[in-house]
């Protein structure tokens, strides 16, 4: 994100001042709620190792995907579950959806899935 410059009343300096927004502790940074995981371009291991995070501090965590990132949400939850898991964990639900995105003649359907994990 781009910087400012901004006046300092009392020493008259000029110092930077950032416009970021400070980081949220709750909620994930596309605030949802902090147990969900949105899968997307991203390597299957970073999705993967940020849930056995989550799932070591929660006990349970979501991964939610659409359209062509369902496959690599199903593989994270295989990768979580069987290979870095040790059995310790499970899916304990699965969910699927679609979603209508657009509006007037852009409007298309996309499916969705989430996949609930925990002990």
């Amino acid at each position: 994100m781009p910087k400012r410059k901004t006046e300092s009343s009392e020493s008259g300096e000029k110092s930077q001042e950032s416009t970021e927004a400070p980081p949220q502790t709750s909620a994930s940074a596309h605030g949802g709620p902090a147990n969900q995981i949105f899968v997307g371009q991203k390597p299957v291991m970073n999705y993967a190792m940020s849930a056995l995070i989550q799932l070591a501090q929660a006990g349970e965590v979501t991964v939610k995907a659409r359209g062509m990132a369902i496959s690599r949400a199903v593989d994270v939850a295989e990768v979580v579950t069987k290979r870095l898991g040790n059995g310790q964990f499970k899916v304990k639900d699965i969910g699927i959806a679609t979603e209508i995105v657009g509006e007037g003649p852009e409007t298309r359907n996309i499916s969705s899935i989430q996949i609930t994990l925990g002990k």
